[in-house]
């Protein structure tokens, strides 16, 4: 693997990780007005129209690409992203906004759990200590106040293993087809998904409401998270982690409630107490563990012993 192309996938990633941390706050600000799969299905639909329209306009050629497993693959990523975010919402309603953090952070154990049992791969000795310590950032950072588990963290736990198998998976398709038709396909299974089970669980009709679609706080946050959050930041996801490994892809990941925690401070008001600083610095610590090259073993010398003539 190119090392440049290597260290340009992971800082893009940290870029992506970094948009979803700062839209944190305005996605709560939002679903407090339009109910949280309506608004998923509303922000993964806009960013597959938006991706759609870029295909259709600048990159017609790719239209023959499109194949049955290209599809297939698509539908296969965006229901394990779908299950992600679906059980994450449904979590929320009983459990805490901090264990649910740390739950879902979980699937930077994961990830390289599932790599080893489904593909082989093997992380490297740097990337284990790197989990290891970053999980440990993630419990300073989010369980200040932990309570007895309950359903709501089963629920977010399956949320971690969708996304762990996500970020899993791909790795695998994203060297097998074009980046941004496998992009819209599983961006707009992810909306079609939450859209249906908003017509089951939710009160979708608030989607139609113009006081409430209409209102600042949902508007703002539907252009900033389908642009940047959801389009953007799912065609980067898809175009760059095949140059890079799953288990790093999860340590990047895992800096979203950091960068969430500094937009909340500044943002919101929210407090970081001495816990959840210390936490920021081992996730920080263990992404940067993981990136040290791992030491090379030092090749034994060979001796030869030449026989002088006539000794």
């Amino acid at each position: 693997m190119n090392r440049n192309r290597h260290f340009l996938a992971d800082v893009v990633l940290l870029l992506v990780t970094f948009i979803w941390g700062i839209t944190f706050v305005m996605v709560q600000n939002a679903i407090s007005f339009l109910e949280p799969l309506s608004f998923n299905g509303v922000r993964f639909l806009m960013a597959a129209l938006l991706l759609s329209l870029w295909l259709l306009i600048f990159e017609r050629k790719q239209l023959s690409l499109l194949t049955p497993r290209l599809f297939l693959s698509g539908a296969f990523l965006g229901l394990f992203l779908f299950v992600g975010y679906a059980t994450q919402t449904a979590g929320l309603l009983y459990t805490t906004s901090s264990k649910a953090g740390f739950i879902t952070g979980l699937s930077v154990v994961l990830v390289p759990l599932f790599s080893f049992l489904l593909m082989k791969q093997q992380a490297g000795r740097n990337a284990v200590i790197g989990v290891l310590v970053a999980t440990v950032g993630l419990f300073l950072l989010t369980m200040t106040g932990v309570s007895p588990l309950n359903k709501g963290d089963g629920l977010v736990f399956i949320c971690a293993i969708g996304f762990a198998f996500h970020i899993l998976f791909t790795g695998k398709y994203s060297g097998l087809y074009p980046f941004l038709p496998l992009t819209i396909v599983q961006i707009a299974t992810v909306g079609i998904l939450s859209s249906i089970s908003a017509l089951f669980f939710e009160d979708w009709q608030k989607a139609f409401q113009p006081d409430v679609i209409f209102s600042r706080e949902v508007i703002l946050a539907l252009v900033v998270t389908s642009l940047f959050a959801t389009a953007l930041a799912f065609l980067i996801q898809t175009a760059f982690q095949k140059h890079t490994s799953p288990t790093r892809v999860a340590l990047i990941f895992a800096m979203e409630p950091v960068f969430a925690a500094v937009a909340g401070y500044f943002w919101a008001g929210d407090i970081l107490t001495i816990s959840a600083l210390a936490g920021c610095l081992f996730i920080f610590t263990g992404m940067i563990i993981s990136e040290l090259p791992a030491r090379q073993k030092p090749i034994a010398k060979i001796q030869l012993n030449v026989e002088k003539p006539g000794a």
